[in-house]
């Protein structure tokens, strides 16, 4: 099982620049031609939030038209620039998502259970995992305890370091932490939020945010960080299930030199 993962892609109105400066659609559609030349192709496709910009359902449509080159099963999960309806609207064909009330879910027809966590605060930068979302998740996960799981949501349960995007993380991670300490079968965490590739443990389950496949926020380690972002490379991940193990690779998006050999035609290391 290949699982492809493409997070806050901030699409916004066509012709329109995310901070007056970048592509997001433009980004996102080189994202998509890299993921269609990958061999092997994934088998599905995650989206861990702040798919659109400003939450309006003719964003969601132009996302939706980016995307459609991709074949694969796509799930969702909301960020803080997602808006519930519009995104239920967006993605009512894929039938995973409930009709009313928070965007989670359990997809049970792949080797790993998938379980997708709304964390938003309608109007709000943070999210929140408050005693109803986490006794969902509880009782979600008591129901299959030996079904390894992997759990998708936009706003990491950990501080990052990063001062400004600390402000707005997720209130409720002591809980999430209590919740994961219980359910041994969580392979991973998936989020998203950070635009950019960290790596926590909590409750004893590994938690990994993934790149963007535009901006990325700016690595700044203080506690009085100031809210900026970088051109840095572009990326999206991809999680392989095979033999009990699962093994995440970041990737690349760009055109850059290689791939060369270490070794030339008789077999002898190139110096």
């Amino acid at each position: 099982m290949l699982i492809c993962q493409i997070t806050d892609t901030h699409i916004k109105l066509p012709g329109k620049l995310a901070y007056k400066k970048v592509d997001t659609a433009d980004m996102l559609r080189v994202c998509v031609a890299e993921i269609q030349r990958l061999d092997p192709q994934p088998d599905l496709i995650v989206l861990t939030g702040d798919l659109v910009d400003l939450g309006r359902p003719e964003e969601y449509q132009h996302l939706q038209g980016i995307l459609a080159p991709l074949k694969q099963p796509l799930y969702v999960v909301p960020g803080n620039h997602d808006a519930r309806d519009p995104m239920r609207q967006a993605f009512a064909a894929g039938r995973y998502l409930p009709a009313t009330g928070f965007l989670h879910y359990a997809v049970e027809e792949w080797p790993l259970r998938i379980i997708g966590l709304d964390t938003i605060i309608p109007g709000q930068g943070g999210g929140e995992l408050c005693a109803e979302r986490l006794a969902w998740l509880d009782r979600t996960l008591a129901e299959q305890p030996d079904t390894p799981s992997l759990i998708l949501m936009h706003h990491p349960p950990f501080p990052t370091g990063i001062g400004h995007m600390d402000k707005i993380g997720l209130i409720g991670r002591e809980g999430f932490a209590q919740v994961m300490a219980r359910h041994p079968q969580v392979e991973l965490v998936l989020c998203g939020h950070l635009h950019r590739v960290i790596h926590a443990r909590v409750g004893g389950r590994p938690v990994l945010t993934c790149p963007s496949p535009a901006h990325q926020v700016a690595l700044d380690l203080h506690d009085d960080a100031p809210s900026q972002f970088r051109m840095e490379p572009p990326g999206f991940m991809l999680h392989r299930w095979r033999d009990g193990m699962l093994v995440s690779h970041v990737a690349a998006i760009g055109d850059y030199p290689g791939p060369f050999p270490f070794f030339d035609a008789a077999g002898n290391l190139i110096d």
